[in-house]
């Protein structure tokens, strides 16, 4: 189908949730995605943090071939082999000794945050229900993530919101101290907020928050759904930060674009879930399992989590060295292959000029560019990368430039 034919019949059939760029991508190989035209592009986007081993990995094809033709779905009545052996898995690999697994990134998140109050109400009472979140945070699209998410512009028209959430300031240990009090049932937040600009959270203010969480017996929470598996450079980006929370949110690029999410606990938090008070249909059916293996044994192989630290800090290197030469970049924030800069002028148009030019990247906002590429990204792709930005704010300036004199 032609590329205007199909963008006609999406109009047409498809509810208008998303601002869509002018593109059909139709098959994708490592790094790069390929259009109906035959048109390659470099994708530094990546699914939105998604397809961690890029798009055709052999041994995820493989994977997901195998368990289709044996079992695709069962439902959670029985046992399945991939769910338990993912879950060994992950446990071995992390601070938590439980998972439980859904579909999403907010189904993890509805998860952990219905843990979080049937903890504090087995152990506090009725009463210990409340969440503190961050300013400027995402947590997904559900009703209950949308009023969790602290972002008005997320929740506009969507009112009236779940009661029980609060919102502090990001990187303000002071804030939260001051707002908790005998409702508390966790904090929330995300190790970097990615959607909401690429803002890292500082080792002492996260060591802050998991003191006062001990103390207080609040639960501390770590979306991870866009900084775990691989991206920041460590399986979770926790490993990096000095700090283990009590639960933990996977998705994105946890089964390399099969769509999974995952809550993880510690099991005295886990203990709260028993038989009937939380389930998922489809989650962690035998093919998403699957494929997150293999995900997850290629992740600890090693190679591609190198790759990713080395490519990352590459690639924050070339950015401040942007910032140096180019008066529109303002500031270099991020961790691992999770990049952005934020500039003087709409990101949004860049995003478009580096579409015509064959470069897939992304706005976190008006003013943010975020690179999220798959984790086997080479040097050679980075500096396409890097050299077409230089291009691109040159133009930028020179334009400026030429309008200021006119």
């Amino acid at each position: 189908m032609p590329t205007d034919e199909l963008k006609d019949d999406a109009a047409k059939y498809l509810m208008q949730t998303y601002s869509r760029q002018p593109l059909s991508i139709v098959r994708g190989r490592g790094s790069k995605v390929y259009d109906l035209e035959g048109r390659e592009y470099l994708d530094f986007v990546a699914g939105i943090a998604v397809n961690v081993l890029g798009h055709g990995h052999p041994d995820l094809v493989r994977a997901i071939q195998r368990q289709a033709a044996q079992l695709i779905h069962t439902s959670n009545l029985y046992y399945t082999e991939p769910q338990v052996k993912l879950a060994h898995l992950l446990v071995d690999h992390s601070f938590a000794d439980r998972v439980f697994f859904c579909n999403s990134g907010a189904e993890a998140n509805e998860a952990a945050i219905k843990l979080a109050r049937r903890y504090g109400h087995e152990r506090h009472g009725p009463n210990r229900f409340e969440i503190i979140t961050m300013k400027n945070s995402f947590h997904g699209r559900t009703l209950a993530m949308v009023t969790a998410t602290g972002q008005e512009k997320v929740q506009k028209g969507f009112e009236p919101l779940m009661p029980g959430f609060t919102y502090a300031p990001f990187n303000d240990f002071s804030a939260i101290e001051s707002m908790v009090n005998e409702k508390t049932a966790a904090i929330m937040l995300e190790p970097i907020q990615a959607e909401g600009g690429v803002y890292v959270a500082g080792r002492e203010y996260l060591k802050s928050l998991r003191n006062l969480c001990t103390q207080q017996d609040i639960l501390l929470i770590f979306d991870e759904i866009q900084t775990g598996m691989g991206r920041t450079g460590t399986l979770f980006a926790y490993e990096q930060l000095g700090v283990q929370p009590d639960i933990m949110t996977l998705a994105k690029g946890l089964a390399g674009g099969v769509p999974i999410g995952a809550c993880l606990a510690k099991d005295s938090v886990a203990a709260a879930f028993t038989p009937g008070s939380h389930a998922s249909t489809f989650g962690g059916n035998p093919l998403a399992c699957a494929a997150a293996l293999a995900v997850c044994r290629i992740l600890l192989d090693g190679h591609v989590l190198d790759n990713a630290k080395r490519m990352g800090e590459y690639l924050a290197k070339g950015l401040a060295d942007c910032k140096d030469r180019h008066r529109v970049v303002q500031e270099v924030r991020g961790l691992g292959l999770l990049q952005g800069i934020e500039l003087t002028i709409d990101a949004r148009t860049l995003v478009a000029e580096a579409l015509a030019r064959g470069v897939l990247v992304n706005a976190a906002n008006e003013r943010v560019l975020r690179f999220v590429p798959p984790l086997i990204i080479t040097q050679q792709e980075v500096d396409r990368l890097l050299d077409l930005l230089a291009t691109l704010f040159t133009q930028r300036q020179t334009a400026d430039k030429d309008a200021h004199r006119s």
